[in-house]
């Protein structure tokens, strides 16, 4: 098996790992209730979606 011959400096580990962080879900607003949704989602507060009733609110 192979084995590096020289060690990794700090700022080339860091580089290789720039894009591992976790981001932050954008959120949309429920044009019903106005409270904070995932997008594309049923709201979880009325149960609309695309102003249409798929489920009552106290169902979730």
């Amino acid at each position: 098996m192979a084995q590096p011959k020289r060690r990794h400096s700090h700022s080339r580990k860091n580089k290789r790992r720039a894009h591992d962080s976790l981001s932050v879900a954008g959120l949309s607003i429920c044009p019903k209730c106005n409270e904070p949704k995932l997008p594309h989602r049923i709201c979880g507060n009325c149960g609309y979606y695309q102003g249409k009733q798929i489920i009552k609110g106290s169902e979730i």
